[in-house]
C-alpha cells in the first residue's frame, strides 16, 4: 500500500493527479511544489515502469507549466534529490534575481512560511490552475490511446 515518507506527510495536499499527488512547500519565498508518483517502494524513477516515467513527465510539464503561468518568477527549477528523503518526488518551484538564495540552490538555505490565511490562497491558486490545465488534451495521453487506424 503507498505512504508517503514522514517528510513528505508533513506537507499540505494540494490535489491528486493520475499518478502524482502534488504538495505544498510552505516557504513563502519561493512557489513551491512537490509531485510524489502513488507507487508503493519507489526511490527514483528507474523504478517506474515506462508508462509510468512518461506520465511522471506529463504531470511535471503541466505543473511547471501552472507554476510559470502564476507567480512571478525569473527561472523555474525541477529537481528530483532524493539523498535524504527515499521517496521519488519531484521539486517544482519558482526562484526571482535577487531572492534569497539567488543564484545557488534553495535546499537548506533561507525559509519563511506563509502566513495561514497566505497559504490557504496559493494552495487554492494552485488547485484551481492545475484543475483547469489538466483539461488541456496534451495532458489527457495515457488516459486513452488515440485511434491511428485513420492515418494513412
Amino acid at each position: 500500500m503507498f505512504q508517503l515518507v514522514p517528510a513528505l506527510a508533513q506537507k499540505a495536499h494540494i490535489i491528486d493527479l493520475k499518478l502524482c499527488s502534488v504538495l505544498f512547500e510552505d516557504n513563502a519565498l519561493y512557489p513551491w511544489i512537490i509531485l510524489v508518483p502513488r507507487v508503493e517502494n519507489v526511490k527514483n524513477m528507474t523504478y517506474l515502469c515506462m508508462e509510468d516515467r512518461l506520465q511522471l513527465m506529463r504531470e511535471m510539464d503541466l505543473c511547471e507549466e501552472v507554476m510559470s503561468e502564476n507567480f512571478p518568477h525569473d527561472q523555474t527549477n525541477v529537481a528530483a534529490i532524493g539523498n535524504i528523503c527515499p521517496q521519488l518526488h519531484v521539486h517544482i518551484l519558482c526562484r526571482r534575481q535577487g531572492d534569497p538564495d539567488w543564484p545557488t540552490t534553495v535546499w537548506n538555505n533561507h525559509s519563511e512560511p506563509y502566513a495561514p490565511e497566505a497559504k490557504e490562497a496559493a494552495i487554492a491558486k494552485i488547485k484551481k490552475a492545475i484543475m483547469i490545465k489538466k483539461t488541456d488534451p496534451k495532458y489527457m495521453q495515457g488516459m486513452h490511446k488515440p485511434d491511428y487506424s485513420t492515418l494513412d
